[in-house]
């Protein structure tokens, strides 16, 4: 039987409404992924009931696990627990449709005006704030993540693997699952921990109080048949532009490699938003050679700056990609539909992974084992962050980079010569106001964004 036919008892929240609490979800989704997951927890556990606090943290659990954006995926899945498929489908496209339209017309915008000193004195200020939200995610993380020696030597060894040695982000990802899931089976105590974003409730919501309770409704039931059935259809709209693109173009063409890249990248990315930046600085500036690394910090600005998933950023290197490199069309049009493909390709994912998945996760609900995996890859998570910070910040610091290479060195060092003063110091003045005076995201991001217009009127930037 398809699961979306099975019988079950009526819904308790109508489907009409349930659109209304997403848009309003993805209204108030800025700050990143433990910001949007915080603001989930608050108005789908404590103030609507639809779920209690262990079936919230088992569906995080399971998102943290998955590649992709775990904050969108956890939509889809409270979705899909609420109204089936179709609500997974509206969940999600709901909750990255106002950040979509936002970065494609900051984008737009930026091509457009980018280089005009005033423009580039506010990203030269939101670059300083950006480095310090990134130091502020991993020391999030790490405070949660970091609970035992184990862990942190995870993290560290992480973090010596892709920035000293150059090792690949999927491998590393995929080394600490493993450990930590051998880790668990073999009872080491270190792996005896819960893993997760945590949440913001002051006191637990039990799931037998609220609309779901605590048992599995009728279409959560695992059924292979449905999986694979629903499984084929999202595969196909998928993956069917990435060929037509490469039989139809060619795999050289622009087009067809951000298809291709960041159709990879939703395979591969693990360990949530700021993970899948590592990534996509490492190829898409390093690479593909797309943008500069100060325009991926750019980039990131943009996101922190407009509702949605914080991967947002990578249509707006799809953007810059094809709107420079695409051939045969008007630079603009062109960005706008390396936006659009980089947007199709990057999420449709997430979908598969939700839908295909969920019924057996939740037919595991308490599984140690996979808790163990998803604490351990947190951990290494934790080390990639840091990596991504020390990335950002000699770019941002420095007008010169060079990196020691070898046969198995891959280490990035400043040219101490090459310093930005005025960068430097926007920077520890950002960092003060983030840790010292408790300032906000969004505060911090204006503040910097004036402070730049201020040092470009006064001559100071060059």
């Amino acid at each position: 039987m398809n699961p979306d036919e099975a019988p079950q008892a009526p819904q308790r929240v109508r489907f009409s409404e349930a659109l209304r609490v997403w848009a309003r979800i993805a209204a108030l989704s800025f700050g990143g992924p433990a910001g949007q997951i915080a603001v989930m927890h608050r108005i789908l556990v404590e103030e609507k009931r639809w779920l209690g606090e262990q079936r919230f943290l088992h569906a995080l659990n399971y998102c943290m696990l998955l590649p992709g954006p775990e904050a969108q995926q956890l939509t889809i899945y409270i979705g899909w627990l609420m109204h089936r498929t179709l609500g997974g489908l509206a969940a999600g496209l709901l909750f990255i449709l106002p950040g979509f339209l936002a970065i494609m017309g900051l984008s737009i915008l930026y091509f457009m005006l980018g280089d005009v000193g005033p423009v580039a004195a506010i990203f030269f200020g939101l670059k300083a704030a950006v480095l310090v939200i990134v130091v502020q995610a991993m020391l999030r993380i790490g405070g949660r993540a970091l609970r035992n020696g184990t862990l942190t030597a995870v993290a560290a060894a992480a973090f010596i693997a892709i920035a000293v040695f150059g090792a690949p982000f999927p491998l590393i990802i995929l080394a600490a699952g493993l450990f930590g899931f051998f880790g668990a089976r073999a009872g080491l105590p270190a792996f005896s921990i819960s893993a997760g974003h945590g949440s913001a409730a002051s006191t637990d919501v039990a799931d037998s109080e609220t609309v779901l309770g605590d048992t599995n409704p009728d279409h959560t039931q695992p059924n292979l048949a449905w999986a694979l059935r629903i499984s084929g259809v999202i595969l196909i709209l998928w993956l069917a532009p990435v060929l037509t693109l490469g039989l139809t173009l060619g795999w050289d063409n622009t087009f067809t490699q951000i298809a291709v890249f960041f159709s990879k990248m939703a395979v591969v990315t693990f360990g949530g938003a700021y993970a899948v930046l590592a990534y996509v600085a490492q190829e898409a500036v390093q690479t593909y050679g797309w943008l500069r690394p100060g325009e991926m910090l750019d980039g990131l600005a943009l996101a922190e700056t407009t509702p949605g998933p914080l991967i947002m950023v990578t249509q707006f290197v799809g953007f810059l990609g094809a709107a420079r490199g695409a051939t045969g069309l008007d630079p603009l049009w062109a960005g706008v539909l390396g936006g659009v493909l980089t947007t199709w390709v990057t999420f449709t994912p997430c979908f598969l992974w939700i839908f295909l998945g969920a019924p057996f996760v939740e037919a595991l609900r308490g599984a140690r084992a996979l808790n163990a995996a998803l604490g351990a890859i947190t951990a290494a998570v934790v080390g990639v962050i840091l990596n991504l910070a020390l990335w950002f910040a000699l770019h941002v610091m420095f007008d010169e980079v060079r990196e020691i290479g070898g046969a198995w060195l891959a280490l990035q060092v400043p040219v101490l010569g090459s310093l930005n003063l005025a960068s430097l110091l926007l920077t520890l003045a950002a960092a003060v106001a983030a840790f010292g005076l408790k300032v906000g995201v969004i505060p911090l991001l204006i503040g910097c964004s004036a402070a730049g217009l201020a040092l470009h009127a006064a001559g100071l930037l060059g």
